[in-house]
């Protein structure tokens, strides 16, 4: 009993440094942050307008991908197939590169002289210097947050009900939609609001690929090389608030709708 008591302190230490590690910078962050530096900033339009851009397109990308990203998931959980393990290697890649070197990837063939890009220019589109461009690269880092957690999801669905609906004369998309998905909809919920929260933090690859229109985490890097900490510092602060009230909210959301549905 005594052992036990004392793992049990030396783990809720060990728990508490690393608490302090967290809330120590962001704390830092709040105390050296004046309110007439924060008021002043928060009514910048170039910040507001920043912070809505990169909000909008960690939004759309999530959205957009999320159609195909989801039906990849459940093949991933219910098929197995020559290659299977490569596959998973190649969806967990965006996240183990450096992000700089995922945008210079990406801006390859978004560029005028990569594939992507050669085909939007044929209908009047350019990606780098663009939303779009912003958009992909919120998207190519962010997707396998989603594809993990929807593929988990789907591998917890029982096969016996799928395979039921179909006995009873259910179409395998009618199955999917009917019942893997509402089944998995607690992973794959996780999993949208883990990319939308990746892809509105990104840097590296959104800096590479399109520099302007500036979204926040490549504001807050500008801000701090042209005029220091003073200036970027407030800009942060206020990017960190409004991400942990989204991020909260979301959270808030996703245990109402398992609480409604449980």
């Amino acid at each position: 009993m005594v052992q036990n008591k004392g793992i049990s302190l030396l783990f809720t230490f060990l728990g508490a440094l690393v608490l302090l590690f967290i809330i120590a910078p962001l704390g830092s962050l709040l105390l050296h942050s004046s309110p007439a530096e924060i008021s002043e900033t928060i009514v910048d339009k170039e910040v507001t307008k920043s912070i809505a851009l990169t909000l909008w397109s960690s939004m759309l990308a999530t959205s957009i991908f999320a159609f195909f990203a989801i039906p990849l998931a459940f093949t991933m959980a219910r098929k197995e197939f020559f290659g299977k393990k490569l596959i998973q290697g190649i969806i967990d890649l965006p996240v183990v590169i450096p992000h700089s070197a995922a945008g210079i990837a990406l801006l390859t063939v978004i560029s005028k002289q990569g594939i992507i890009g050669k085909t939007g220019g044929l209908l009047g589109m350019e990606f780098p210097g663009h939303v779009s461009g912003i958009v992909l690269a919120m998207a190519f880092v962010s997707l396998p947050f989603l594809i993990n957690a929807a593929r988990d999801g789907f591998s917890a669905v029982p096969e016996r009900l799928e395979k039921a609906a179909l006995n009873l004369g259910a179409t395998p998309f009618k199955a999917f939609i009917t019942i893997s998905i509402p089944l998995a909809w607690r992973s794959i919920l996780s999993g949208l609001i883990m990319m939308f929260a990746r892809g509105m933090s990104e840097f590296g690859a959104v800096i590479i690929v399109a520099y302007h229109p500036m979204i926040t985490p490549v504001m807050i890097y500008e801000r701090f090389g042209a005029f220091g900490l003073k200036y970027a510092r407030p800009v942060a602060l206020i990017f960190i608030a409004v991400c942990l009230v989204f991020f909260i909210l979301l959270r808030y959301l996703s245990i109402s709708k398992r609480n409604g549905k449980s």
